[in-house]
This record gives structure tokens, C-alpha cells and sequence, in this order.
């Protein structure tokens, strides 16, 4: 079992994520554009962007899902340690694990996002970072994922 998200490693989390929140909609766009500079087909995973010319940076069914999914682990990493487990609803994360399953994502796709989302947090709140962010960040993340896993392990053997 997995060691308890610490108070250290919840206000770390929090307080970057309450310096990002007036910026929500513009770093997680940054989020999503980092994904797809990292894996560009990527993209292919979203069927609202597969028959798209619009850019990736003006389309706003991008930036609506980007949004939303950048607010869904920011919320769900701050409320992880008073909830002792990933605070995503299970409706929720069936829908998500059905989403995932249905697109094709593999664990590959989940380190992108990792990665991606660690550095726009790092390039968001450069002097808030610390190895020790990165580091809770890095946890929430996981343990959101892990779930999600979970879910879609569950769904795909049924």
C-alpha cells in the first residue's frame, strides 16, 4: 500500500494549484499542447480533434476538454489527503476508464501526460518548483492513474 499523502507534500500542491487557478484555462491549454509536441499522434486519441482543421491552440473543444481534465487532477491532488484515496467520483471514473478504454490509451500515454504535466507546472509557478512539488505532484498524479487503471482493467474484463 502506498504511504499516505503527507501534509507537506498537500500544501505544496495546494498552494501551486491556488496560483495557477486565475490561469486555469491558459496552462492547461499549454498542458495539452505540451502532450502533442511530446507525442503528436496523440491527438488521434481525441475524435473531436481527428476531423479538425482548426488549430490545436484555437480549438475551443480543446480547450474545454483541457480545462476540464486540468481542473479534475488539480482538485482531485488537493483533496487527496483528507480524503485518503483519489477524490473522483465513481461514475466519474467509470466514465473516464470507458473514454480511455474506447480510445486506444496504453500506459505509454499516461508518462506522456506525466511528464507534460509536471513540466507545465514547473514553467506555471517556476518559482514555487522544487524537487519536493515535482515530487507531490508526481504522487497525486499516480495515484489518480492508478485508479483509472484500475477501472479500465475492471471494465476491459468484463
Amino acid at each position: 500500500m502506498a504511504a499516505a499523502f503527507g501534509e507537506e507534500q498537500e500544501a505544496l500542491v495546494v498552494r501551486s494549484w491556488n496560483a495557477m487557478r486565475k490561469d486555469a484555462a491558459d496552462v492547461a491549454l499549454k498542458f495539452f499542447l505540451r502532450v502533442f509536441e511530446i507525442a503528436p499522434s496523440a491527438a488521434r486519441l481525441f475524435s473531436f480533434l481527428r476531423d479538425s482543421d482548426v488549430p490545436l491552440d484555437k480549438n475551443p473543444k480543446l480547450k474545454y476538454h483541457a480545462l476540464s481534465v486540468f481542473t479534475m487532477v488539480c482538485e482531485s491532488a488537493t483533496q487527496l489527503r483528507k480524503k485518503g484515496t483519489v477524490p473522483v467520483r465513481e461514475t466519474t471514473l467509470k466514465k473516464l476508464a470507458g473514454t480511455h478504454l474506447k480510445s486506444g490509451v496504453i500506459d505509454e500515454h499516461f508518462e506522456v501526460v506525466r511528464f507534460a504535466l509536471l513540466d507545465t507546472i514547473n514553467h506555471a509557478v517556476p518559482a514555487m518548483w522544487c524537487p519536493e512539488m515535482s515530487a507531490a505532484w508526481g504522487e497525486a498524479y499516480d495515484r489518480l492513474v492508478a485508479a483509472l487503471k484500475e477501472e479500465m482493467r475492471l471494465l476491459g474484463s468484463s
